[in-house]
């Protein structure tokens, strides 16, 4: 897969193509790879609690929520939480449903001093497919990264 220095080099390709406002745009592989090896790094799960709950988890992901749930709107308290949970000098990914809350998650972040921001491209669940559903088309479930139930 690479070194973690490939795989950030990487990532700011993506996201540069992107045009995006944060760091860079990993794989959920390389996350799983950078959360494992990079000292202090911290994945911030933004989906709704009924997606942790009925959905599944990712272990040690720190939850806080760019939505609320019901109602889908925005947490005024997101950077706020997440200024009190993660620290700013981490290397911080965040991952969502599909990859793209968490573009706004990160640019947030960044906005509010987090300088090592990463959005999770396809997210847990991946791209709808031809019938709408998600979970086969990519995400961190279908790579066979760790995550749980409930």
């Amino acid at each position: 897969m690479g070194t973690m220095t490939e795989i950030l080099r990487l990532a700011q390709a993506r996201a540069e193509g992107l045009g995006r406002p944060y760091q860079g745009e990993l794989l959920p592989a390389e996350a799983y790879l950078l959360l494992q090896q990079a000292p202090g790094a911290c994945l911030v799960d933004v989906r709704t609690r009924a997606e942790w709950d009925w959905v599944g988890r990712v272990p040690q992901a720190v939850e806080i929520e760019w939505n609320q749930y019901p109602g889908s709107t925005r947490n005024p308290d997101f950077v706020a939480e997440l200024t009190r949970r993660v620290d700013r000098e981490a290397l911080v990914m965040f991952l969502c449903r599909s990859g793209v809350r968490s573009i706004g998650a990160a640019a947030a972040a960044s906005e509010a001093g987090y300088t090592n921001c990463y959005n999770i491209l396809e997210g847990f669940e991946g791209d709808k497919d031809a019938n709408g559903q998600r979970g086969h088309l990519g995400g961190w479930r279908k790579a066979g990264l760790p995550w749980y139930q409930g």
